[in-house]
């Protein structure tokens, strides 16, 4: 009982953690803001799923060491680094894509962004979804935050990973709905987001600000 009562009072100043860790700016946020401008919130949703999916598999991943193999390994590190820069200027590249040739015709934008299914089929929805995961597993610090940040709130004489797989899940439950509700408000103003003069220029800014987050990524050290 003390040992539940123990974990039970470190909850609160866990949830804080994780509401003030999921409002900052990054890769996730950023890729969240512009599938929610420019899909609205259905659209929005298999993003962030796939994102908290990563992000629960890094949690299970430390809890079983292997986080700690990925953070110690320079070669590891390195890869994942590579990987995660990478995706996120691929991901740049393509929003500039699309900003510039939405100057020519107005549907051009959304041919390039979805390369035609629609973006309620199921194979777009699996389109985010991987976009989202792959974004979290490729991020190396996010090995290095679970390794951080998830022994602080374990009491010592609890199973390490029953209950960092319980507090993990309690951080991905939170941030959905963290996360939902954002992509819910920017979603009910999708129809502006959605003008053409409006898309390409959040197309060209989400390009730009997604270039910066991958030489971000590539030039961090541990």
């Amino acid at each position: 009982m003390m040992k539940f009562m123990d974990l039970l009072s470190s909850i609160p100043a866990f949830v804080l953690a994780v509401v003030l860790i999921s409002a900052s700016p990054g890769p996730a946020m950023a890729l969240i803001l512009r599938r929610a401008a420019l899909r609205g919130f259905s659209g929005a949703v298999p993003t962030v799923l796939g994102l908290e999916a990563g992000l629960y598999l890094w949690a299970l991943l430390a809890a079983a060491g292997l986080a700690a193999l990925v953070a110690a390994s320079e070669v590891a590190f390195l890869v994942l680094r590579v990987v995660g820069a990478g995706f996120l200027l691929y991901l740049g590249i393509r929003a500039w894509r699309s900003a510039w040739s939405s100057r020519g015709a107005t549907g051009a934008a959304e041919e390039v962004e979805t390369g035609k299914p629609a973006s309620g089929s199921a194979p777009a929805w699996w389109k985010a979804f991987g976009e989202g995961a792959l974004v979290m597993l490729a991020n190396p610090k996010a090995a290095a935050f679970m390794i951080a940040f998830y022994p602080q709130f374990v009491p010592a004489d609890r199973p390490l990973f029953a209950t960092t797989a319980l507090l993990a899940a309690l951080q991905v439950a939170i941030e959905i709905v963290l996360y939902l509700a954002l992509a819910a408000a920017v979603g009910r103003a999708g129809a502006w987001f959605r003008r053409p003069v409006i898309r390409r220029r959040l197309d060209a800014v989400s390009g730009t600000v997604l270039v910066a987050l991958s030489l971000r990524v590539a030039t961090e050290s541990r």
